[in-house]
Formats: structure tokens, sequence, C-alpha cells
């Protein structure tokens, strides 16, 4: 039956890309001179949640987004271009540079709570999404958040002399935040600076 070999298709891509990102998250850890379980105790038993995107061609696409520009609100997006159709763009020294599609890769965006766990010292990405004019535009986003009695804050270890740069919420509320927040470059994550 089509719609078991679905569910059985998505469960292992689904588990993949969990054990994908925590290798990313331990990584992570590491660079930021952390022991590997302290980001990777709050992933994992986190939220994951799988998108799949379809841009249609628009014979106008100069006048319209995909997706406005943004950056997630999780800690890490694992993205797939199905079908090699260039449209993601991010921005770097305030201009909008297309990332190219390479067959078989994932794209890597760091999210808004992994900025605030590392206290600014990962920045998440801000990003948006371009129309073709001529052929539609696949995509699978998935999103890898915290467990969902998690305290979205600076960890500890990465306060230091500086001070805390993001407060500190509970999930349920940063996620409430999120979602009532306009979708606009990084402007909710400055709505979290101290």
């Amino acid at each position: 039956m089509l719609t078991n070999d679905l569910s059985v298709a998505l469960d292992n891509y689904s588990s993949e890309l969990k054990n994908l990102a925590e290798c990313l998250m331990e990584i992570m850890a590491k660079n930021l001179g952390l022991g590997m379980d302290v980001v990777t105790e709050k992933f994992k038993v986190g939220i994951q949640s799988i998108r799949f995107n379809y841009y249609p061609p628009c014979a106008q696409a100069h006048k319209v987004l995909g997706f406005s520009q943004h950056s997630d609100s999780d800690l890490i997006t694992l993205v797939l271009q199905v079908n090699q159709v260039q449209g993601l763009q991010i921005k770097r020294r305030g201009e909008w540079v297309p990332v190219r599609p390479h067959h078989g890769a994932f794209i890597v965006n760091l999210g808004d709570i992994f900025e605030i766990y590392s206290n600014g010292r990962y920045k998440s990405i801000e990003h948006r999404v371009v129309v073709n004019t001529e052929m539609e535009r696949l995509s699978i986003a998935t999103f890898h958040s915290p467990k969902s009695d998690a305290v979205i804050g600076p960890l500890q270890e990465m306060i230091g002399g500086s001070g805390a740069k993001y407060r500190s919420v509970d999930h349920e509320g940063f996620m409430k935040l999120f979602f009532s927040s306009k979708l606009d470059g990084k402007s909710f994550l400055d709505s979290m600076r101290c």
C-alpha cells in the first residue's frame, strides 16, 4: 500500500535527519567549548517537524517572493532542495546571495534558538525564497527544536563576563512570541535581546 510505503520512508528520513542534526549539534557544542551533552541533552527528546515546500513558476517572479525574509525559530534546520532549482537566498553583509543547489546535499540553517543558546556566538541565518519564471521549485525543510519543557535562553556556560545578551523564556512562551510576531528578517530575535 502506497500510504504505508510513504509512512515508512518518512519515518526513516526523519530518523536519519535527527541523527545528522544531533551530530552537527555535537560538533558545534565542541566548537563552543561545551561538553557534547550540554546542547544534545536539550535536543535528544526534542521536537522535529517537516515541511514540504512547492513554489510554482511565476511569469512575474520579480513581483513576488516565494517566502519572505526571516530566520528560523528552531535550533537547526536541514533543507533538501529536491529538484535543483535555485531560489533560496541568504543575507550576507546586507546583500542577498543565492544558494546553489547541489544534488544530494543538505543546507544547514542555524535557528534563533541556537543563537540564543550560544549567547550570540553563532548567528541564525536570515533567508528568503524567490520564485522562478519557468520552473517549479521543491524543497523539504526539517526543523529541530529543543524538548517542550526546555528553557530558551543563553546557556550558563556561554554568558561569561559580558552577561546574557538574550532573555530567557520557557519553550511554550518562546513559540507563542514567535508565532505572534511578523515574519520580517530577524526582528523577532531582536525582540529577545536584553
